[in-house]
């Protein structure tokens, strides 16, 4: 090949990458023939409304003028919508066809893109500079293996603990106990315990009637958190390290005093169980804070007005303050170029930091742009609910003392975490039957923690 030829080779080369590169960039939309963008999404209560509104506006607004319409064709729980993701993936007869929009975890990204069903984020959709203005913690956990993001950050939330003060105090006035002592898992454990003692006193004619003080959403976040802080990878090479010391002592401060009765093992979200005074302290997501009133209902159907107090993520003992960062994001869908293009200018008008703001004023979520959470305090000013304005001022906190890590979103860990979920809490069961039936709690725990390494 002569030198002129290879030098038109390489230019055409050349050109064929920048178009590429740019073809969403350069791309026209015509306002008298919109293009109709499909979004699923998780959002419920006061986030749906929210979003309705912020899409009706986008709608009437820049979508009009640029030729975009997001229309809402599902609105459903996180597990039906992954569960219908999967049939996609999967290529099952009768599964529905792609949105062109969806809220998903990083964990079912990696599934979609696996199947190339979603496009990366970077560059041709989103410049560099465009990325500056996002958190960054929310960006790394929307990359997935490949170093590319795909998974945009619209909310993000944490976990927190939540303590119905009015509880407490009755507590705290016969014990001792203070708030202080549950800034620990060990602290909580001694607490849920002693708890569970004073409790069992109040009827002496009645034995083991004791009630629970601590509920968790997840223990298996939990333990992956604790491991972290203990210095430990809890997940190595797709197992999970039970092993471990570290490991042992996380296990000895959560199912001890479940199978003294002093913890909640139950199905459901610890939200509920707060709401009927079944327990005291909740560890749960930022998210929940909407379902926490001023009221509890007790099962004889009688009631009482109650103040909760919103407290950090817990350490355990002398170890390094790390909590999760939680939250789906939003992918969009492999397609047409002009889709891709019309998704991602919704995206970006979404997330900017007045839209993002009014999003998640009501709620325990956090915006995602830097200017949007570094102004978070701004929000208490139009926030009625005083435990949200007590979640603000605790999430501030965290984030100046905290370090915050994100679940793996490798192929296969939602399985595996699925079952640590269910054979821990089997496990915390079958320990408070043995302790019932007359065995030692510290037996049973070290009987059960072998099982579970076998």
């Amino acid at each position: 090949m002569s030198k002129k030829k290879l030098t038109m080779v390489v230019c055409l080369v050349l050109l064929l990458g920048l178009l590429a590169s740019c073809s969403h960039k350069s791309i026209n939309l015509n306002p008298k023939q919109p293009i109709t963008v499909k979004l699923w999404h998780n959002y419920n209560g006061q986030m749906q409304d929210s979003m309705d509104e912020l899409i009706d506006e986008f709608n009437i607004t820049i979508g009009r003028e640029r030729g975009i319409i997001i229309s809402v064709t599902s609105v459903a729980a996180m597990e039906d919508q992954e569960e219908r993701l999967a049939m996609i993936t999967a290529g099952i007869p009768g599964a529905e066809g792609m949105p062109d929009i969806v809220t998903a975890h990083p964990r079912t990204a990696a599934r979609l893109a696996g199947e190339d069903l979603i496009v990366s984020l970077d560059d041709a959709l989103f410049s560099s500079e465009e990325l500056e203005a996002y958190v960054p913690q929310f960006l790394e956990e929307g990359r997935l293996s490949d170093g590319k993001l795909y998974v945009f950050p619209i909310a993000k939330s944490s976990e927190i603990l939540f303590v119905n003060q009015t509880l407490f105090d009755h507590f705290s006035a016969a014990t001792g106990v203070t708030l202080k002592s549950l800034s620990t898992f060990e602290g909580i454990a001694k607490a849920a315990t002693k708890y569970y003692e004073w409790t069992d006193s109040l009827t002496p004619d009645i034995s083991n009637d004791g009630k629970t003080f601590f509920m968790a959403d997840s223990w298996g976040n939990i333990s992956l958190v604790a491991m972290t802080q203990l210095g430990e990878t809890f997940v190595s090479s797709g197992k999970l390290r039970t092993d471990l010391p570290q490991y042992e002592r996380i296990w000895q401060s959560l199912v001890s005093p479940a199978c003294s009765g002093a913890y909640a093992v139950n199905e459901g979200y610890s939200a509920d169980f707060s709401l009927t005074g079944d327990i005291v302290c909740s560890l749960c997501s930022t998210a929940e804070i909407i379902y926490f009133g001023d009221t509890i209902t007790y099962p004889d159907n009688t009631g009482e007005e109650v103040e909760y107090t919103i407290l950090p993520y817990p350490s355990f003992q002398g170890a390094k303050k790390i909590a999760l960062q939680r939250g789906a994001g939003m992918v969009i869908a492999k397609s047409e170029p002009k889709k891709e293009y019309a998704a991602a200018l919704f995206l970006k008008w979404l997330s900017s930091t007045e839209q993002n703001m009014r999003f998640v004023a009501s709620t325990g979520y956090l915006p995602v742009t830097i200017e949007a959470f570094n102004s978070i305090k701004a929000l208490d000013q139009e926030v009625e609910n005083p435990n949200i304005r007590k979640l603000r001022e605790v999430l501030q906190e965290m984030e100046t003392e905290y370090t915050f890590i994100t679940a793996p979103n490798y192929e296969g860990y939602d399985e595996i975490f699925t079952e640590y979920e269910r054979e821990f809490k089997a496990a915390m069961r079958e320990g408070r039957q043995r302790v019932l039936s007359g065995e030692s709690v510290q037996d049973v725990s070290s009987s059960l923690l072998d099982d579970l390494r076998e």
